[in-house]
């Protein structure tokens, strides 16, 4: 299938780890030219690296970035199309989460959840959509979750987020598809990166998150799964690519799990 990505300026949000490092590659592998918005420089620069490694006709450059911030947002918008000329495509990357009961958890991280998961979305698409709108042309991919389409146990606040991603995503699908403008939605299951690939000390994955999925807690995820094993970060990035390209050029508003069947809605 040609995915006709090929020289297209992508500005992927967090793309220095996990997900975001995958959906990054991914994108390189088609030939894209690649705006890593990294809070972590470093992170990014060892992406940009394994870019440039690749040898696809893909370029990469890291962009300093701070989601909860609008001002630094609006900026590293302005960054971008000042080094790759345009966007076509920006992917809401950046998520945060501290598994525990909501009452269990300061307000703090829940004002902290709020501002990345939530605003950082708003703030992004805030700053993009002019540009967008001009060229008459662009797609937005946010990384949302299956705790916002069913809620999820000890994920309260991230779930409402994750749920407002996905309402804000098909309300801006329905006011800006008249200027060729198309919006969607990935939520992945449980990806658990090896920690040989945490390369950002500001990941939640450097932050005791991977203290609590145990070989045990694992596999009774797995058992939740009817494909009963774990997603990869590949197998999301696949998704984010596909709908981000020409050949999803009829599908606006919509929501993708891809997490081993466990929703299915």
């Amino acid at each position: 299938m040609e995915l006709g990505l090929k020289g297209k300026n992508v500005v992927v949000t967090g793309g220095g780890n996990n997900i975001g490092r995958a959906i990054t590659l991914a994108f390189a592998a088609e030939g894209c030219n690649l705006a890593i918005a990294e809070l972590n420089r470093e992170a990014g620069e060892g992406v940009a690296a394994e870019v440039a490694a690749m040898r696809s006709g893909a370029t990469a450059t890291v962009i300093d970035a701070d989601v909860t911030d609008r001002a630094r947002t609006d900026a590293m918008v302005a960054d971008a199309i000042a080094r790759l000329g345009s966007v076509d495509v920006l992917v809401n990357n950046v998520g945060w989460t501290v598994d525990r009961l909501f009452m269990d958890k300061s307000r703090e991280e829940h004002v902290k959840e709020v501002d990345v998961n939530l605003w950082g979305a708003i703030n992004c698409i805030h700053a993009v959509l002019p540009h967008m709108i001009e060229r008459q042309n662009g797609s937005v991919v946010s990384i949302s979750s299956d705790a916002g389409r069913m809620g999820e146990y000890r994920e309260a606040v991230y779930s409402a987020c994750k749920a407002g991603v996905i309402a804000l995503s098909k309300s801006l699908a329905r006011e800006t598809g008249r200027y060729g403008l198309r919006f969607n939605m990935v939520c992945p299951g449980l990806v658990v990166p090896p920690q040989s690939e945490v390369a950002s000390s500001d990941s939640m994955w450097a932050q005791g998150m991977e203290e609590l999925f145990t070989d045990d807690v694992l596999e009774r995820v797995k058992r939740a799964y009817p494909l009963r094993r774990m997603g990869t970060a590949q197998e999301v990035a696949n998704a984010v690519v596909f709908l981000a390209s020409d050949a999803a050029s009829f599908i606006t508003g919509q929501t993708l799990s891809v997490s081993g069947g466990y929703t299915m809605m």
